[in-house]
């Protein structure tokens, strides 16, 4: 039985564990996304956006959904759990309530789980649920949307300002038998509102699993969001992930992206700059060794006219590992005075590393500021043999210049403990011991 035939067989008996639990407006919802994901099936490599990128492992594998109690996780043990954070916890796609803190929030912040809010309040969902990330296209998504069952929930009023960082930590634990989970989560951000959302996937689970993961984003007039969201997925992990940003005027949104393991992942992250002088910056790493897969795409939509978009993505492979990145620039014909920069970095360290880097500009508007590059090579010969001639030996020298290139996102990420957690990571890979050394 293909994945396909495996999650439409599984549909039924979903839906039916869903009936009297869902809203009215729920059901139809999920519907119209499996019926969508009936038609369009998994994506294959003959489709333009997966050209480099082939999910037969997904779509060839038996990945079920996760039943019985959740296993414990070690949130400390993973290297994120001491910090001063608001934190809410899922394990295997599902909140875990004892292992979740969100103290110290100000007055108009909601924050929890979405499973509980569809619950209790599912009038506020109707209006933003499924709104943003479109699955007409998108055969994950609409997976995700026919499945979704918990996931976070931020809901920020005008004018409020979030010192305290918000955590979502998704935790995938195996107990034997490949599962998938569908996280869904929604962020709500008001008027000149202001807030740190961290979202992090990690696993140290040996089996094999898939998280199919998207996030919706509003960011309401004069919001600012700042977004870092890390994925370090098991080396039997497959990971698809989207990220549905939109802005409103004035809004300013900065996203972190970083890759640090699985065997396949893809990253979608879209971004609609629909008001006047809204502004993004999308800053993304990717490690890959060994003969894992990721896959970085891109899209910033230039709608309004004095929109700005920042982006700088870096990637670094070795061994046999296939790196990604597609970015897409959209300016579209009202979007007059836009200024837009992308740029895509490559290191290879190995021979039998690979790349496939694909930035795009389409251009409908005539008085823009607009340029895009990508480069990719190899470590400076000259600049390892300048550091040996200061006592540094070869090796060393390798791996300063190595971190010195990906120094450049890690260090602009705040939270001090967050840079320390991921400066680790990136020396256990990127060390000859590590998975992609």
């Amino acid at each position: 039985m293909s994945q396909q035939d495996l999650h439409l067989s599984h549909y039924a008996s979903f839906e039916q564990g869903r009936a009297g639990v869902d809203p009215e407006w729920l059901g139809p919802l999920r519907r119209r996304a499996l019926d969508r994901f009936s038609s369009l099936g998994f994506p294959t490599m003959r489709h333009e956006d997966w050209k480099y990128t082939s999910v037969a492992a997904i779509s060839g594998g038996e990945f079920h959904p996760f039943t019985g109690e959740l296993p414990e996780a070690d949130v400390d043990a993973l290297g994120y759990g001491d910090w001063p954070c608001a934190r809410l916890v899922f394990i295997n796609g599902r909140f875990a309530p004892e292992s979740s803190s969100i103290q110290g929030l100000p007055d108009g912040v909601r924050v929890g789980s979405l499973a509980a809010m569809l619950d209790s309040d599912p009038d506020e969902l109707e209006g933003h649920l499924g709104r943003y990330a479109a699955f007409e296209e998108q055969a994950f998504t609409a997976l995700n949307t026919a499945f979704l069952e918990d996931g976070a929930f931020l809901s920020i009023e005008d004018g409020v300002h979030v010192e305290l960082p918000i955590h979502l930590l998704f935790i995938s634990s195996t107990n034997g038998r490949p599962f998938v989970a569908h996280p869904r989560n929604l962020i709500l951000v008001g008027k000149r509102s202001q807030v740190t959302l961290y979202e992090s996937y990690l696993s140290s689970a040996a089996g094999a699993y898939w998280t199919n993961a998207v996030t919706e984003i509003v960011g309401a007039e004069g919001a600012r969001i700042e977004h870092i969201r890390v994925q370090h997925e098991g080396a039997l992990g497959h990971h698809v992930g989207t990220v549905q940003t939109q802005l409103g005027r004035d809004a300013g949104y900065t996203s972190h992206v970083v890759s640090l393991g699985g065997a396949l992942v893809r990253n979608e992250l879209n971004v609609i700059l629909d008001g006047q002088g809204s502004e993004c910056t999308l800053n993304g790493l990717y490690v890959a060794g060994g003969v894992e897969h990721v896959d970085n795409h891109t899209l910033v939509d230039h709608t309004q006219p004095n929109a700005s978009s920042r982006e700088l993505y870096k990637g670094i492979l070795t061994d046999e590992a296939h790196g990604v990145f597609n970015g897409r620039i959209i300016v579209r014909e009202d979007a007059q005075k836009t200024d837009s920069r992308q740029t895509n970095k490559n290191l290879l360290l190995s021979r039998n590393a690979l790349v496939d880097t694909k930035p795009q500009l389409e251009i409908f508007a005539n008085d823009v500021k607009c340029a895009h590059g990508a480069t990719v090579g190899q470590i400076d010969r000259d600049a390892i043999f300048y550091l040996q001639t200061r006592g540094i030996g070869e090796e060393e020298s390798r791996h300063m210049l190595v971190h010195a290139f990906a120094a450049e996102l890690v260090d602009v990420i705040p939270a001090e403990p967050v840079r320390a957690a991921l400066t680790a990571a990136l020396v256990n890979r990127l060390s000859p011991s590590g998975a992609a050394a």
